[in-house]
């Protein structure tokens, strides 16, 4: 491939927000943390954990004050499921005060798949063993049958909205598909559960 046909490459979202926010270097600290031989970091810690860099990349463009552990707490506030909608609201009005565009900066933040799109397509990097790259096969086809399944409500939400036959505001579309484990009681999301390599039958100690 030609230098010419390198530059015409698509970036991809996490080149274009770690160029955008100047994180440089980040690229290599994801690599490095989802590959480390022990405690490495899931997909999905990577995303939070890039979310949040941003987070605070753009407090501190915004030259505004940030107390510690403010960054942590705002990204839930955002994120998390279990946050109110009150409590969200309020947290995109603190950060409209402080200066901070909050529609960019949520458009900004990375999902766990567009992570793993750029270790594996643009870094070239991947798990070790061949059972976790069966994980990571069926991550991706979790994730491709989900965004298949919102962007079908959403085209049918929207066009029942557009025709006046559903009432209903600017809307997400989000799906969550629990596993249940009757042997041991626990539950996580299916990725969650594929990333963290299974249930907790045969812990000790269960999670909590």
């Amino acid at each position: 491939m030609t230098g010419d046909q390198k530059g015409r490459r698509r970036k991809s979202k996490v080149e274009r927000v770690i160029e955008q926010y100047d994180l440089d270097e980040f690229g290599e600290t994801l690599a490095r943390r989802w590959t480390a031989p022990e405690d490495s970091d899931s997909l999905r810690d990577l995303a939070d954990f890039m979310n949040q860099e941003v987070l605070d990349a753009a407090l501190h463009e915004a030259d505004a004050d940030v107390l510690e552990g403010e960054v942590e707490n705002m990204y839930a506030l955002l994120t998390d499921d279990g946050t109110t909608e009150g409590m969200r609201v309020q947290a995109k009005n603190t950060l409209q005060t402080k200066g901070v565009d909050v529609e960019q900066l949520l458009s900004d933040f990375i999902s766990h798949q567009a992570v793993y799109t750029y270790l594996t397509d643009v870094r070239g990097v991947s798990k070790e063993t061949k059972s976790t790259n069966r994980i990571d096969s069926v991550i991706q086809s979790v994730q491709k049958l989900r965004g298949r399944l919102v962007a079908v409500i959403e085209r049918s939400l929207s066009s029942l909205r557009n025709t006046d036959k559903l009432r209903l505001g600017d809307f997400d579309v989000l799906v969550d598909t629990q596993i249940y484990c009757r042997d041991c009681g626990t539950q996580y999301e299916v990725v969650q559960l594929l990333e963290r390599g299974g249930c907790d039958c045969g812990s000790e100690t269960p999670s909590e």
